[in-house]
Parts: C-alpha cells; sequence; structure tokens
C-alpha cells in the first residue's frame, strides 16, 4: 500500500516526511511542473515514479524506460525518487545520468527503450522542477495521457510489481555527441557564441558545435545552478542581450543561445540583432524547402503570418500548417503530417528524416543554422533576415494568471472576439479577416496584422504575442486591442516583458 498524495503539507512536519504531496495543477497539457518542496515532496515524486510506471503498463508497452535529469541543486534528488517509483511498479530503468532533454529522447534509439522521463525544469526559474514524458518515440505525453496520469497518481490507483531494475549507463554524452558529430565538417568558417546561460547544454553544446568545424566563442557555459546572470531562456530578452554584446565584442557571424535543458536554441544575427525564433523558422523553410520540393512544414499559432504569405516558400512550393502551441502537441503534429519540419515560436524545432528523428533537439537546430549559412556563401545572418519580407513582432509576453484561473480567462476571450466577428465590429480600427481558436485565439485583421491570446501550458500565465506585416504602430494597435480585453479581467496580473 501507498498512500493517496495530499494536495498540501507543511514542511518540518512528520506528515510532510512520511506521506505524498501532489498539487493537481502541476499535471499539465503535455508534461508535469511544480515548485519543488511547495507543490511536490519527495514522496510525492516518488508517487509520481509509481504512476508513471502504471500508466506504461496500462498503455499495453513495454515497461522499459530511459531517465535522466538536469542541473539544478535538487534534480538529481528528484530524478532518484521518481526512479524508486518507477522500480515498484515494475519498470526497468536505463539511466543515463545528467543530460538535456534531447540527449535522453536519442535514449531512446539508440538504447532501443520505448519510453522516458527526463528530469527538468526546462527554462523555468530555480525551485521549479517537472517531468517530461513519453511513452512512444519519438512522441511525448500529451493531454489524454496527462489525465489518466494525474488520476492515478492523485487516487493512488498504482499497480505494483517486484520486476523492476535499475542500469546505469556510462558515458552516455559520448554517444550523443558522436551521433550529432558523424558528418561531413562546414566548408565555411564561422565564428559562433555559444550561450547556455550556465544551464545544462553547456556541458555539451561547444564541443558539438567545435566538432562540426565552428569557432568557437563560449559565453556562460559553466555550469552554475544559481544562475548567476539570467535564466537560461532564449525567449528572454535579458540573455538576448547578452549574446547581443559577445556577438559584437567577437565580431561573430551568428549568436546561438540554449535554454536550460537544451531542447531549444535562440538566434542572435552578426549585427548583434535577435531573431525570434518563428522567423528563423522561415529562414530555414526557406533554405530548406530549396534543397526538398513541396517540403510541408508545421509551425504554432504565436508563430509570424509569413509561413504563408512570404513569396520564396510559395515560389518553392513550400505548404504550411498552423497548429497548438506546446511541444508534445507540435511533436505529434509534425509526425502525424510528415512534415519535413515543425517550427515553434518558443525555439522548439522538430525535424525529421532526413535531417532528424522528430523531436526537438537545440542542437540539431543550432546545426541547420550552420548549415544554412554554409549553403548562402557570401551571405550574412543578417542578410537572410533581411530577405524576409519586414514585419513587425513582438517577443512573447506573459502576464500572471493562476492555473486555477487561467483557461476560464481564455475561454471568455475567445469567446469575446467570437462575437466581435459575428457583428462585424473592428479590432484596432480594423475588421477581423481570421480567426484561429485551435489554441486561444488569434485575431487577424484585414491588413494580416494580428494578436494572440493562449494560457500557458506549463506556468501560472497568459501568453500574448502581436504581429502587424505594415508597421510598428499597428503592431502596438494590436498589442492594445488584446491587454485592453485582458484589463477587463482583474485576475491578470502584471507581464513578465511588454513592447
Amino acid at each position: 500500500m501507498f498512500p493517496k498524495p495530499k494536495p498540501e503539507l507543511v514542511p518540518n512536519t512528520y506528515a510532510y516526511e512520511s506521506e505524498p504531496m501532489v498539487k493537481a495543477t502541476g499535471f499539465r497539457e503535455y508534461d508535469a511542473r511544480w515548485l519543488f518542496g511547495k507543490e511536490i515532496n519527495l514522496m510525492g515524486i516518488q508517487a509520481l515514479g509509481m504512476g508513471l510506471g502504471t500508466l506504461i503498463g496500462e498503455m499495453g508497452q513495454k515497461q522499459e524506460i530511459v531517465t535522466a535529469h538536469d542541473f539544478r541543486s535538487y534534480s538529481a534528488s528528484i530524478k532518484y525518487a521518481l526512479i524508486s517509483g518507477l522500480l515498484a511498479s515494475g519498470c526497468k530503468v536505463h539511466d543515463i545520468g545528467l543530460a538535456v532533454t534531447p540527449m535522453a529522447y536519442f535514449a531512446q534509439f539508440e538504447l532501443d527503450v520505448p519510453c522516458v522521463a527526463m528530469v527538468t525544469a526546462s527554462h523555468n526559474d530555480n525551485g521549479w522542477t517537472g517531468v517530461k514524458m513519453g511513452a512512444n518515440r519519438p512522441l511525448t505525453f500529451g493531454p489524454d495521457e496527462m489525465n489518466r496520469l494525474k488520476e492515478i497518481v492523485l487516487n493512488a490507483d498504482f499497480k505494483l510489481k517486484p520486476a523492476g531494475s535499475y542500469h546505469f549507463v556510462e558515458n552516455f554524452p559520448a554517444r550523443y555527441i558522436a551521433d550529432l558529430t558523424k558528418r561531413p565538417k562546414l566548408k565555411r568558417k564561422l565564428k559562433v557564441v555559444v550561450a547556455c546561460g550556465n544551464g545544462t547544454a553547456g556541458a555539451f553544446s561547444p564541443q558539438v558545435m567545435e566538432a562540426i568545424g565552428c569557432e568557437v566563442i563560449r559565453l556562460d557555459t559553466e555550469l552554475d545552478h544559481t544562475f548567476p546572470k539570467y535564466n537560461p531562456n532564449p525567449e528572454d530578452m535579458e540573455m538576448l542581450h547578452a549574446i547581443r554584446d559577445a556577438v559584437l565584442e567577437h565580431k561573430a557571424d551568428v549568436g546561438l543561445g540554449f535554454d536550460g535543458d537544451g531542447d531549444r536554441c535562440g538566434v542572435v544575427d552578426n549585427t548583434g540583432e535577435e531573431i525570434f525564433a518563428d522567423k528563423v523558422g522561415v529562414m530555414l523553410a526557406r533554405d530548406m524547402s530549396a534543397i526538398h520540393k513541396n517540403a510541408q512544414f508545421v509551425v504554432d499559432v504565436k508563430s509570424t503570418g509569413l509561413f504563408v504569405t512570404d513569396p520564396v516558400l510559395q515560389k518553392q512550393g513550400a505548404h504550411t500548417t498552423y497548429w497548438k502551441t506546446g511541444h508534445s502537441y507540435m511533436k505529434r503534429r509534425t509526425h502525424e503530417l510528415k512534415a519535413l519540419a515543425g517550427f515553434e515560436k518558443s525555439g522548439h524545432f522538430f525535424f525529421n528524416a532526413p535531417i532528424g528523428r522528430g523531436y526537438d533537439d537545440g542542437l540539431v537546430s543550432a546545426i541547420a543554422i550552420c548549415d544554412m549559412l554554409d549553403h548562402a556563401a557570401g551571405k550574412t545572418m543578417a542578410d537572410l533576415k533581411d530577405a524576409l519580407p519586414k514585419t513587425w513582432s513582438s517577443p512573447t509576453m506573459s502576464p500572471h494568471c493562476s492555473d486555477e484561473t487561467k483557461y476560464g480567462i481564455v475561454t471568455q476571450v475567445v469567446k469575446h472576439f467570437e462575437d466581435l466577428k459575428a457583428k462585424g465590429a473592428k479590432v484596432a480600427g480594423q475588421p477581423i479577416r481570421d480567426l484561429v481558436t485551435v489554441n486561444g485565439v488569434r485575431v487577424t485583421c484585414e491588413d494580416g496584422s494580428w494578436g494572440l491570446v493562449r494560457a500557458s501550458s506549463n506556468k501560472p500565465e497568459l501568453v500574448v504575442v502581436v504581429e502587424s506585416p505594415v508597421s510598428e504602430q499597428r503592431m502596438r494597435d494590436m498589442f492594445e486591442a488584446m491587454d485592453s480585453v485582458l484589463r477587463a479581467h482583474p485576475e491578470v496580473g502584471e507581464y513578465n516583458q511588454k513592447i
């Protein structure tokens, strides 16, 4: 028997040390995230492992799983608590140790293991922990699996077996690095800033980029789980500005920034200007569709409209589908459609064969960017960016909104804009041309300017993005239009950053 998890327990008590605590909101749409110690304790993590092992058996999958952890002060202890639960449920555990998330995905293929549980808080602040899980490579869990996992764990509905076993896989990173670098070296000598924000990717990224032929300028690649400079998140302007400064100082060809668990890559061009990941996606789509005719791509609803309107992509026969934001949603849709690649504005890129295996890997993205520069002899990263039709885009902006209320707020916002469209009303002074409601609401006006509101899948936040192909002022008009609707809801708090 194992106790049923409690939603809250008081630290420094017998109960906290002897009962599992698991806050229900930690089960997100496609992975799990909690504030460690406040929302989940180690026995709660153990319960999660029991639940995951039980679910894998319920799904009819072989109970064999890869585990790994990111570089946080507490991640290893969380992983071992998770492993104890997996063992109790009868799983054979292949532990690869400290790793970036894509290394764990790679291990599923390399070790021929069907399931994965990567202990990572990704780019979240210190204090957060979580697990990215899958039982059908290269895919990770979606809402159906996460809801069932939540049900099993919170009800302590475990099917425990004595057959579990543990195997530590020595020196696994060398196999991952060898797989990424068994390729011809770049013809073009590129000077590249590799920035890791002192996160896990610092242990692996520089040598991969050097092995493919880059001259590497290291920026905050030393492992330091206190993240002394900034969070390792290439969507945050603080990290992008640090990369900019290093690019300009060293006269680098490009700056590449990796997030805390190495599955995303941010880009700064040779002039020091950051290129948001959706625009990088358009550049890569141009490069790839020139080689692979009638290429199909999937992009998330936060991404630029250029994937549809860019004349080069149109001429090259590329076709793009917009889909739900979230690495699991995007991975699954890219896999289902057998698309050449999927691009998410957050920087999760998914390359299918011949480039990748379908999962998101910041280093595969970085290598693809270097290959793009290799194909564009005589052109800089800024040249490739400036060749895109001009649009004015915001970064991803996130006003605080509790996990308990955020989905209800978004439902009301969607209805607000659906009602406006039905009445023929205007948004930011223009008629509504189109609404996409596959994930929140993306409102596109007649002139092509658009704004998005959706709920964050992994933090107590909403997500707001705006873009205009007309002017910076129209972009700002769209932000004011979206924000004014949110301000009608007192539950919506301050933004993490604004235009």
